[in-house]
C-alpha cells in the first residue's frame, strides 16, 4: 500500500503555492480553527506564524509544512485533508488574499485500511 498522507494538495493548489513561493520565499500553512477567516487553510511566510507545542505537523504540500492545532486535529484525525483552490479572496492574513484565488480545505474519511496504516 502506498504511504497514507494526512494532507495533500490538488494541482491548482500546488500551482498557487509555487506562485506564492516565487513571490514571498518559503511558505507554510496553518489550518485555521474558525474565528475571523472561518476554517480556511492560512498560508504564511515560513516562520511568520509561530508554531507552538499544541500544533501538529500533518505533512507537507508543495514543499510547505502544514500544521493544525492539536485540539482541532482530534476532530480531523480520521480524515485526509485535500487543499484546493477556488476563486475569491483568501483570508485577511493569508498570502493568497490579494491574488483573486483562495485555498480551501476539502476532506474525506480515511478507509479502514488507511486508518490501520496510520495506526489510528
Amino acid at each position: 500500500m502506498e504511504e497514507v498522507r494526512k494532507v495533500l494538495a490538488t494541482d491548482a493548489a500546488l500551482e498557487l503555492i509555487e506562485f506564492l513561493k516565487a513571490k514571498y520565499g518559503p511558505v507554510m500553512f496553518h489550518q485555521s480553527g474558525g474565528c475571523c477567516d472561518g476554517s480556511s487553510p492560512m498560508c504564511y511566510r515560513e516562520g511568520e506564524f509561530l508554531i507552538g507545542e499544541y500544533d501538529v505537523l500533518l505533512g507537507e504540500i508543495g514543499g510547505a509544512r502544514f500544521y493544525m492545532s492539536r485540539a482541532q486535529y482530534e476532530y480531523w484525525k480520521f480524515t485526509q485533508l485535500i487543499i484546493d483552490v477556488v476563486p475569491g479572496r483568501g483570508g485577511m492574513f493569508s498570502l493568497e488574499g490579494p491574488e483573486g484565488r483562495r485555498f480551501l480545505t476539502r476532506s474525506r474519511v480515511f478507509t479502514d485500511e488507511e486508518l490501520k496504516a496510520l495506526q489510528l
